[in-house]
């Protein structure tokens, strides 16, 4: 399936997905999602980090990939026949769908589901949820508390944010790609040291993922590194 990006205005869709207000400069907007209450699902997997050793990606892993690095700087996307949500999780549904998987497929048994969690569900019966610290290229990694996504003040939001893995530097520091506020870009993760921001020499580790608001407790996470919840893997890859 052919899969259009266009850079002009942004499309008004139905299907509300995430969004997230980062701190860092680049990126400035405000979330404008609806307020649905929501139940972390249960994972399919351990809840310890354990290390997975998969294959070296294979063709399907570096396509989507490719496709994901060309979307880097859209304002809009659009797929042809298909009404597509410019949030993160239509960015990451875009990106598979060009290459026949579409990610809201899945059954989250709720109907208020909101994109992230259709995707979650999706990689719950199509692959495998894990938290090794190394993933690979073309995994997809979740985050939580990244907005207020119920509006009750409180820091219990599972599952509200979704990027595409990109690649992982030699230090372990992963950089994924994903619509945040602007516009769709490359942002990185360091589980190692998940609290720092970055290095005396300025090269970023963690991004900021959550704005800092008058409500959150001052211990409460902001980096993607803190806010870091899932990888997923399609087993078929």
């Amino acid at each position: 399936m052919r899969v259009l990006f266009i850079v002009t205005a942004i499309a008004i869709v139905t299907l509300a997905g995430c969004t997230t207000v980062p701190l860092h400069p680049r990126n400035t907007s405000a979330s404008t999602e609806p307020t649905v209450s929501v139940t972390r699902p249960t994972p399919s997997i351990s809840a310890k980090r354990t290390c997975c050793h998969a294959a070296l990606p294979g063709p399907s892993r570096s396509a989507i990939v490719r496709t994901a690095a060309k979307l880097v700087g859209a304002k809009t996307i659009a797929s042809e026949g298909r009404r597509i949500t410019y949030d993160c999780a239509g960015v990451t549904r875009a990106i598979f769908l060009k290459h026949g998987i579409d990610l809201y497929d899945g059954n989250p048994g709720d109907s208020d589901a909101n994109g992230v969690r259709l995707i979650h569900a999706h990689m719950q019966q199509h692959g495998r949820l894990h938290q090794s610290p190394i993933p690979h290229p073309g995994d997809l990694v979740f985050f939580d508390n990244t907005w207020d996504f119920n509006g009750d003040g409180e820091l219990n939001d599972p599952l509200t944010h979704v990027g595409v893995v990109e690649q992982i530097d030699p230090d372990g520091t992963v950089i994924f790609i994903s619509r945040v506020a602007a516009a769709i870009q490359r942002y990185r993760m360091n589980l190692s040291m998940p609290h720092l921001h970055k290095t005396a020499e300025g090269r970023i580790l963690n991004d900021y993922l959550r704005r800092k608001h008058p409500t959150d407790p001052d211990d409460s996470g902001r980096l993607t590194g803190e806010l870091f919840s899932f990888f997923g893997t399609r087993l078929d890859f």
